[in-house]
């Protein structure tokens, strides 16, 4: 049987190059005209423009099987499995802009051109959820069909933006013109704390699009919040700090929270359960615990003159107790 070998030229067009049986001399190199398309599970369709060549043996759509990574230079890349009339390993790399992000999604911005010179635009949306893999790399895993993905590795620095939002930014080299430009994603979601080594940031719960992030250290003060963790990036790994500025307080029926500000605004709270008693020092000592009462290993010391509101209320109830722990969270009351 005739191999065909496929590539995609500078500007996004398929092209084949059909091979004989035995021998890898080219029977023909034709680009053809057209647009890739993918479906839910992200499988990927070539759909070529009428009219087709006389002298080309191709269907209107080519289906080709294969695997979805992410390069370097942040374009998708599909490498292809050995099936039926395609050749092992042949890799298609399109050329474009990720230019925007979802929950559930990434939509990516192709450029092509026909063989007479008109330019057009379209976007393929690549369905997944995101994830943090061990590294604490940001990834982006492309649904292949129930229970199977691709993975997407974002093999750069992400930041932590004015408002506590995830923050991506790269590089871009173009192909052709070889013009650089920075490009910047924002995730939207909140951050969650669930253990002193680990702190997670959710863009979409139901999906999975939870990223968990290792730490090598998790610090908690009456004015602020902060981890240290590393990002082992493929060329060398780097430091991350990420630290929440903001106020501590009780709230009846809620638990502990932290408010975390920005110019003196509160964009997102951070709740926790706590079991709470009163030092020597009239100091308020807290264990922290989980929305199931479990212990997540951080202890906290604060100042009994932080809390206002419920907090005083709370303050009362526990200096009544003595030297009795009182829990706070919700469910209990306090």
């Amino acid at each position: 049987m005739e191999k065909v070998r496929y590539e995609i030229d500078p500007h996004n067009r398929l092209l084949i190059k059909e091979t004989g049986k035995k021998s890898e001399l080219p029977r023909f190199r034709q680009v053809l005209d057209g647009r890739f398309k993918l479906d839910k599970d992200n499988n990927l369709t070539y759909h070529i423009k009428a009219p087709i060549p006389d002298d080309i043996r191709a269907p209107h759509q080519i289906k080709l099987r294969g695997e979805w990574s992410l390069t370097k230079n942040h374009d998708l890349r599909f490498t292809l499995d050995k099936w039926r009339r395609q050749t092992f390993g042949d890799k298609l790399t399109l050329q474009g802009d990720i230019i925007d992000v979802n929950r559930n999604s990434l939509l990516f911005l192709v450029t092509t051109r026909t063989k007479q010179g008109s330019q057009s635009i379209y976007a393929l949306k690549v369905e997944g959820s995101w994830q943090a893999d061990k590294n604490n790399r940001l990834t982006f895993r492309a649904r292949r069909g129930k229970d199977k993905y691709d993975t997407l590795t974002f093999d750069g620095i992400w930041q932590i933006g004015k408002n506590y939002q995830l923050v991506y930014k790269y590089e871009k080299t173009r192909l052709i013109t070889r013009k650089k430009k920075i490009h910047t994603l924002s995730l939207k979601g909140f951050w969650d704390i669930k253990d002193k080594s680990r702190i997670s940031y959710v863009i979409d719960r139901n999906s999975n699009s939870v990223l968990n992030f290792e730490a090598k250290l998790g610090v908690f003060k009456d004015k602020f919040i902060k981890y240290e963790l590393g990002i082992g990036l493929s060329d060398k790994p780097i430091s991350r700090t990420i630290k929440f500025l903001g106020s501590w307080r009780i709230k009846k029926g809620v638990g502990l929270m932290f408010e975390m500000k920005y110019n003196n605004r509160t964009v997102q709270a951070l709740v926790f359960g706590a079991e709470a008693r009163l030092t020597s020092k009239d100091m308020l000592s807290l264990r922290l615990r989980d929305e199931l009462n479990r212990e997540i290993g951080i202890q906290l010391e604060l100042s009994h003159r932080i809390l206002k509101g419920d907090g005083e209320a709370f303050l009362r109830l526990l200096k009544s107790r003595r030297e009795s722990a009182i829990f706070v969270g919700a469910g209990r009351g306090w």
